[in-house]
């Protein structure tokens, strides 16, 4: 838990652990979690999805906020929508951009070849991706990347990434089948909001998994990352592209 009050609490979800229950979905989730810790979550979204304003997929670990109650729910859902609530994951990709930003604007629905898959499909839901450069690995073959959500699609910041022949270490799904890393090295590391009750803007920052920290510290200049990562104006990466 990063922090918590009476209509909120934001927690830092791990890699290999499902937001919420599904018919598919055979362990405890994130919302079974907190209601077994007894802690009040609002109905709007269902039976299943108590408290969920947002999800993250399962493989992914990062900054997540749920809301306590339905009229928190409310607010912060229409956030999502008019963009007052923003996020920006982590990435480790292969191979690098070719420039220091890459708007990608394609919209997405399930893969008519893998059921498992998102696709661009033609129709489907908008979908909006910013990626932008951090660092380059000592070897100059992979990237550390800030990704900037407009929307929030299943999958996808992995599938934006496949549609220009790019992917994340670790994604054994849309990535290289033989990559040995167990977790995907995604992370949604900053998420800012406008709190609902005090209508003061609060930002978050999840530390990275134990996974993405060793990853970075073994193959990445370490001065440049600690230059890159502080979370505090962590959107001052896409200033150029807002402007």
């Amino acid at each position: 838990i990063l922090y918590e009050d009476d209509d909120l609490l934001v927690s830092n979800k791990p890699s290999g652990l499902t937001v919420h229950p599904a018919p598919s979905v055979k362990e405890a989730t994130l919302v079974d979690w907190r209601k077994h810790k007894g802690i009040r979550l609002s109905t709007i979204s269902g039976e299943e999805r108590h408290g969920i304003v947002h999800r993250l997929d399962k493989g992914t670990s990062g900054v997540m906020v749920v809301a306590k109650n339905n009229e928190a729910h409310e607010a912060l859902s229409a956030q999502l929508q008019d963009k007052s609530m923003g996020r920006f994951y982590l990435a480790v990709i292969n191979p690098p951009l070719k420039n220091d930003m890459v708007m990608v604007d394609r919209p997405i629905g399930r893969s008519a070849q893998n059921r498992l898959k998102m696709a661009e499909v033609e129709g489907a839901k908008e979908a909006k991706t910013l990626f932008k450069h951090l660092a380059l690995s000592k070897d100059e073959k992979n990237e550390l990347i800030a990704c900037k959500l407009f929307t929030g699609r299943t999958h996808q910041i992995r599938v934006h990434l496949e549609t220009f022949s790019r992917h994340i270490l670790g994604d054994h799904l849309y990535g290289v089948k033989n990559d040995k890393l167990e977790q995907i090295l995604l992370h949604a590391y900053v998420l800012y909001f406008i709190h609902p009750t005090t209508k003061k803007r609060c930002q978050f920052s999840a530390p990275l998994s134990q996974p993405m920290q060793e990853y970075l510290e073994k193959y990445f200049e370490q001065e440049i990352i600690n230059e890159q990562l502080p979370h505090e104006n962590f959107e001052r990466h896409f200033t150029i592209s807002a402007s």
